[in-house]
């Protein structure tokens, strides 16, 4: 099969490739997750992109079919994938994966084309552990003559469910089951509610909420929760609202939110992005171990089959 390979520079891919068309290629790719999506990968480029944007498309040579999307940017001499990496977890190229071998063979063959600029040095953070790029790339690097190395960055704990509450809760720790039923039954007794945003909700209000409360977790986000970012969230809610994938949950003490997870309900799989709890109210609570417990269960009724700590 023959295919045309096209580099466009900057912000144009997110014109010359629809929304539509984009997340169909994504949803049927290698990794598809919720950060390979159109509205993930625009918002990300948009506020937090340094350099310089370079994507590599691939299509069918005689039905013009999108066969692959590759982002990189280039900063410094070296490439990275966009989106990579304080704010992502799992980043590839977007292809099938039949044709994964056939659209990494283009991009370093783009690579090496006159117009595109200098580079030093490939950085390919968050490559999932299952992705094919974990073998195709070496084997090209390699009959390139590249000096390769690779490395686990992070463990993302993930825990398989397809099953119910109660059957996840019987399959771990007596004394971690114990803790958790206890901890629920003292929270309800606290007055704790259970809330989760929906179309009908003033979603900026409460992206603007969880963000308060993501600050108050963990003081180093004072300086990493910078304007770049904040819009990430509020674009990625938005258009993960528009899709039906987005999972903003509170939980409340008396009308007031004091803990909440900002996750994605996203092929049969709970992803928690990120989470925020105000840890100088109700304490005693445990509010951040009784929302989480709270998600798996609602993930477990839904029937999904994995809930992803990222």
């Amino acid at each position: 099969m023959l295919h045309t390979m096209e580099l466009i520079t900057g912000t144009q891919i997110f014109d010359q490739i629809s929304p539509a068309d984009w997340n169909t290629l994504a949803q049927t790719g290698m990794t598809d997750t919720p950060f390979q999506t159109y509205a993930y990968q625009k918002a990300w480029w948009t506020h937090l992109g340094p350099g310089e944007l370079y994507t590599i498309v691939i299509r069918d040579e005689a039905t013009n079919e999108l066969k692959g999307i590759a982002p990189f940017f280039l900063d410094d001499g070296r490439l990275q994938f966009n989106g990579s990496k304080e704010e992502t977890d799992y980043l590839d190229i977007i292809a099938k994966e039949q044709d994964a071998e056939a659209v990494w063979a283009a991009v370093f063959d783009c690579l090496y084309r006159g117009d595109f600029p200098d580079w030093q040095t490939i950085d390919l953070h968050c490559l999932p552990a299952a992705s094919p790029s974990r073998d195709i790339v070496p084997q090209l690097a390699d009959g390139r003559g590249f000096i390769l190395s690779h490395e686990q960055e992070e463990v993302c704990p993930v825990i398989p469910l397809n099953c119910s509450f109660e059957e996840y809760l019987m399959s771990i720790d007596k004394k971690q089951r114990h803790e958790i039923r206890r901890k629920f039954r003292r929270a309800n007794g606290g007055g704790a509610e259970f809330e989760i945003i929906g179309p009908e909700d003033d979603l900026h209000a409460a992206v603007d909420e969880f963000l308060d409360l993501l600050q108050k977790s963990t003081p180093e986000k004072n300086d990493w929760l910078n304007e770049g970012r904040t819009a990430v969230f509020h674009e990625v809610a938005e258009a993960a609202m528009a899709a039906g994938t987005l999972q903003l949950m509170f939980i409340q003490v008396r009308g007031e939110r004091c803990a909440a997870l900002f996750n994605f309900d996203y092929d049969g799989r709970i992803w928690v992005y990120n989470s925020g709890l105000d840890m100088r109210k109700h304490s005693r609570l445990s509010l951040g171990v009784v929302l989480t417990s709270h998600a798996i269960e609602l993930a477990a009724e839904a029937g999904h089959h994995t809930f992803d700590f990222l």
